[in-house]
């Protein structure tokens, strides 16, 4: 006949009922006290075999065993060793070890002492999940001396709530009790998850010591107190329970038991939390980014809320892809919670997803251990409310006025009740007309009035002064303005604009804002089990919040009022997005040049842009001054992720770093962080109002939500909003009026919308973080976001965010002469002179220009006629030049650096054998720089800007006076201080890359020679290149200076030859003479 088996199988015929009674063993420890003490007394020994090693304690091995008596010694003197010396004999080896037996040693004691020991477990929280259903079956152990107990097994749970009290009755402790009291032993408590098959999981350990009481007249008290509870060096939860050791003598008398449960003894009441009638309201808004289970995704879930032992479930969702929050939010609660918030039991959050076939699993579970952020007071928050409104709202709203309404509405002298076009629903606005002034008061207004047109004629003289064009005026401005960098931001200060704010980090990080978590906090969910060195693996996220109030003990007693009132709908929201990216600062490097090549990518839902296409070669510090529009459903797609990539031309691109917004946060948060208000309400220019909603529609929704009384308003320049009075000129007292301003409402709804918390016009600097090297810093991104729901009506006008790009000028340099140019070489006649020219450049450019050579100069002087022509890119607003060029030769991109606007010229003296020698140099910043002087006798070293005793020197810029013609020195420090080395006349012009198209003018004297037309330098025939011109040597240098010498040379050569032909011939003449023929 076949065996019995547990499992059925197919071709089994038969089968049989077998029942199991289990069986434990159920050992009395006192009786095994008993037994472990007689047979000490008896004194045998155990061991396997006769020449073995005996022991205490009998073994299933054991085969014989042994008396054997143990005789106390008492040391007679205290200066005798603690046990014996144990010395080698003399034939040892000294080298060799000395392995003999140590004695057995005997502790005894002279008195016993009986302790009870009382172990209070109340609770446990945030346990490791060792299930695959992502909880645990936890369950105690608890070890005193030899001695241990095990608590009830709560399954499925992380935060169990045991509720029971563990008794060691009779443990025999031996010392003086008073020792005892001061250093008790260690209690170990370890928690293990239960497992039906295979051995139980542990979960954690804590050392704990208990209340050691001697005494019946000792009244302290066994608080429950939070011990952390660690597996290995990580922490893995809490547990809540306090511990007490009582004597057992005479003197003391044992509390009382404490009450059952069943078997089971519970925590007595002096020592348990005392509880509280508790309201807990629950807005359960909805679930976001949820991962897959089991291959499939979580579309219909719901929420299981647990809280001192109550439970409660929301709805279920119908499908999160369309909406992924719930159609019924609140959830309202009573139960029974400690007073003390230290003793509030965390709330347990189970999310179930809803499955075909009834099947309902879990998805993902969150813990919320601290309680006390979500604890309020409602009736303390209505009294509060109440105390701040107006006593009588009637009077006020027909403050300021004798007229009264008819029934139809309307108000006899001229007020309206009803709310200005395009207000929207917010029918509680009362417009009240301002009483019209007289007598004194007209007085009044006159002289405001004068006074308005003194300073608009005052304003009108500075507008003529202005020395950047209106045109000029662009966001970046308002950026530089803000940040602190003035020199960038032209004259934007002195015209009154705005301002933004510049937040060193992120914007919801905010002391003032808290995350954005006013109306709903985000729960990370987590699922599994959890493994040792296992990162959190979180599957999505929970959007919620909770509030906690006391009720009324009296059950009979009227509730307070609500918490969560007011709520928006739940249902998704078409929001257009803008996303503005500034800059990036101090990136991390990702190529071997020690650069990167940043370009921004941005994922929203399922959109995704990569602006590859657009990177920025060879820098850290990017400017890229853009702006993604991109439209979506709020809260469907919340998630926006901006990252920076290192572009790369042959591998693939690095990932630099990257940021996450909560979109949803910030359309719902009560700050209004969806567009930062700005500082004035303009309709035109730089800062034009670019809200869907204009500031009176804003207010009026604020006052609405927030069921504030008002805004009443009283004319166009005053309103009242919850009992405050807001005036017009009190805001612009100091202001600087402009043609952009809108209408005095508005100006005067967002002034007051500027005194509430909200989020103002601003900038943040957001830390990127690489998911390569979490939780390094990657460097930062300044940007800000801008959301529009389409609800509100379309969205106005985009920023323009576009880097300055700069301007193409062309600058034209003509040298006319020099004057007083050093003579730096000395001629073979002994001459003083110089072979001048000039060389001119624009720093930051390799090309460099040069003048022909003005030869022989013997008086310092230089006639040219020459003209260099610089083409350049400069950003007016910045006043900087932009140079563009590559790196190394074999670079791809170039490098784009800012460098100021100067031109250098120099003087040489010019060389044919040797190196050239630098006379003298001229620095010119063409955004500031000194006027000409007209003659060269006025042109000295006090008109450089940095020479002593030009301060009052008249500096000029070229790109206002477009043309300059004069004299301006040279001058040299060679010698340590500031010498004049020459003057150059020039005349130097500036023209756009247009201009240079329509009034061409070529390099030196070529063609097109014209804009001005040169002609060949006057220059005086002695000034020429003697290796070249041999014949012009002879002429101007030999003969000019040595023409006296050659021509008495030339007599003295005819004198000796005449003389030489007479003493020649004079004998033949004189023998014809005497002989004759």
């Amino acid at each position: 006949m076949a065996s019995w088996g547990a499992v059925e199988k197919t071709y089994h015929l038969c089968r049989r009922r077998r029942w199991v009674r289990p069986r434990s063993l159920v050992a009395d420890p006192k009786q095994l006290e008993k037994k472990k003490k007689d047979a000490m007394v008896e004194g045998w020994e155990y061991a396997p075999i006769f020449g073995m090693k005996f022991h205490a304690s009998e073994r299933k091995m054991d085969m014989v065993r042994r008396r054997r008596f143990h005789r106390k010694m008492v040391a007679e003197s205290p200066k005798a060793s603690a046990v014996f010396s144990m010395g080698g004999g003399e034939g040892d080896d000294d080298d060799g070890k000395n392995e003999m037996s140590a004695p057995r040693l005997f502790l005894t004691y002279k008195h016993t002492h009986k302790y009870q020991l009382r172990v209070y477990l109340y609770q446990a929280r945030d346990l490791i999940a060792s299930d695959s259903d992502s909880f645990s079956d936890p369950f105690a152990y608890v070890t005193f001396l030899s001695r241990s107990q095990k608590s009830e097994v709560i399954k499925h749970t992380l935060c169990p709530s045991w509720d029971q009290t563990l008794i060691y009755d009779e443990i025999e402790i031996q010392g003086d009790p008073m020792a005892l009291q001061a250093n008790p032993p260690d209690i170990c408590i370890e928690a293990y998850d239960f497992d039906t098959f295979g051995s139980n999981e542990f979960l954690g350990r804590t050392l704990c010591k208990p209340i050691v009481k001697l005494d019946s007249s000792d009244t302290r008290v066994a608080r429950l107190a939070w011990h952390n509870l660690y597996r290995g060096s990580e922490q893995a939860g809490e547990l809540l329970a306090s511990f007490e050791l009582f004597l057992m003598s005479e003197n003391m008398d044992l509390p009382f038991m404490p009450p059952m449960r069943g078997n089971l003894y519970q925590v007595p009441s002096g020592i348990r939390p005392v509880m509280q009638r508790t309201a807990v309201e629950l807005l359960c808004w909805g679930v976001r980014n949820m991962k897959k289970f089991q291959l499939a995704g979580v579309t219909s879930p719901s929420i299981e809320f647990e809280i001192g032992g109550k439970i409660i479930e929301s709805k279920v969702i119908k499908n999160t892809r369309k909406n992924p929050n719930f159609d019924q939010p609140l959830l309202f609660v009573e139960v029974d919670l400690p007073k003390e918030e230290l003793y509030t039991p965390p709330i347990n959050i189970k999310v179930r997803d809803h499955r075909a076939f009834g099947r309902k699993p879990i998805v993902g579970t969150s813990c919320i251990k601290d309680l006390s952020t979500f604890r309020c007071d409602p009736i303390a928050d209505a009294a509060a409310a109440e105390g701040d409104a107006p006593e009588n709202p009637d009077e006020l709203q027909t403050a300021g006025t004798n007229g009264q309404a008819d029934g139809q509405g309307q108000r006899t002298d001229g007020g309206s009740t009803g709310s200005a076009p395009g207000d929207g629903d917010a029918s509680h606005v009362v417009m009240i007309p301002e009483d019209e002034k007289d007598g004194a008061g007209a007085k009044v207004k006159k002289d405001k009035k004068k006074k308005k047109d003194d300073k608009e004629g005052e304003g009108d003289e500075k507008t003529k002064k202005k020395d950047i064009l209106e045109e000029e005026i662009d966001w970046w401005s308002k950026y530089y303005a803000s940040c602190g960098e003035l020199e960038k931001a032209g004259d934007y200060l002195e015209r009154g604009y705005d301002k933004l704010v510049i937040y060193p980090g992120e914007l919801e990080k905010q002391e003032d804002y808290d995350e954005f978590g006013d109306f709903c906090n985000t729960f990370e969910l987590s699922r599994g089990k959890q493994k040792e060195d296992e990162e959190s693996s979180g599957v999505g996220e929970f959007k919620g919040l909770f509030r906690l109030y006391p009720l009324p003990g009296d059950l009979k007693a009227a509730l307070p009022p609500k918490v969560f009132q007011h709520l928006p709908p739940s249902i998704p929201v078409e929001c257009v997005v803008r996303i503005y990216i500034i800059k990036g600062i101090d990136l991390q490097p990702q190529d071997p040049s020690g650069f990167s090549d940043p370009f921004l990518k941005i994922k929203l839902g399922r959109k995704r842009i990569n602006d590859d296409d657009n990177y920025i070669p060879n820098t850290l510090n990017p400017v890229f001054g853009k702006m993604f529009e991109i439209k979506t459903f709020l809260p469907v797609h919340k998630d926006l992720l901006v990252s920076v990539w290192d572009h790369d031309l042959l591998s693939s691109d690095d990932i630099i770093g990257e940021t996450h917004i909560d979109l949803e946060n910030r359309f719902l948060t009560k700050y209004r962080a969806t567009c930062g208000l700005q500082e004035t309400y303009n309709t035109t220019g730089p800062n034009q109002w670019r809200d869907s909603q204009t500031p009176r529609e804003v207010l009026e929704e604020y006052c609405k939500k927030n069921s504030i009384p008002g805004p009443f308003y009283f004319g166009t320049n005053k309103l009242t909003m919850d009992s405050k009075m807001f005036n017009l000129a009190d805001f612009e007292a100091e202001k600087i009026h402009n043609e952009h301003e809108g209408p005095e409402d508005q100006r005067l709804a967002l002034y007051t919308l500027r005194t509430l918390p909200m989020v103002k016009e601003h900038l943040e600097t957001r830390p990127l973080y690489s998911p390569l090297l979490p939780g390094i810093e990657q460097g930062k991104l300044q940007m800000f976001v801008d959301i529009f729901p389409l609800t509100m009506g379309p969205p106005g006008p985009p920023i323009d965010v576009m880097p300055r790009q700069p301007k193409k000028y062309v600058l034209r340099v003509v040298i006319w002469n020099t004057k007083d140019v050093i003579l730096d070489e000395t001629s073979i006649t002994g001459e003083r002179m110089s072979d001048i020219y000039l060389k001119g450049w624009l720093p930051g450019q390799d090309e460099k220009q040069e003048t022909d050579v003005h030869y022989r100069s013997l008086n310092g002087e230089g006639n040219f006629n020459w003209r260099m022509v610089f083409p350049f890119e400069y950003i007016p607003p910045e006043k900087v030049m932009v140079i563009k060029k590559k790196e190394h030769f074999w670079s791809i991109d170039t490098t784009e650096t800012h460098m100021p606007p100067v031109l250098m010229l120099q003087i040489w003296d010019n060389d044919a054998f040797s190196p050239d020698d630098w006379l003298g140099t001229l620095e010119l910043n063409l955004q500031h720089m000194p006027s000409p002087a007209k003659k060269s006798r006025q042109c000295t070293l006090k008109m450089l800007p940095d020479a002593e005793g030009s301060g009052d020197r008249d500096m000029i810029s070229l790109f206002e006076q477009k043309r300059v013609n004069g004299w301006w020195p040279c001058m040299s420090e060679e010698t340590g201080e500031r010498e004049l080395t020459g003057k150059i006349e020039m005349e130097i012009e500036l023209v756009t890359e247009q201009e240079s198209e329509e009034r061409p003018a070529a390099v030196a004297r070529d063609d097109p020679n014209a804009n001005p037309t040169l002609e060949p330098p006057n220059r005086p025939e002695t000034s020429f290149n003697w290796f070249m011109s041999p014949w012009k040597t002879l002429k101007f240098i030999i003969w000019n200076n040595y023409k006296w010498y050659i021509i008495g040379g030339l007599l003295l050569l005819l004198l000796i030859a005449f003389i030489a032909l007479l003493l020649y011939s004079v004998p033949g003449e004189i023998t014809t003479k005497i002989f004759g023929n």
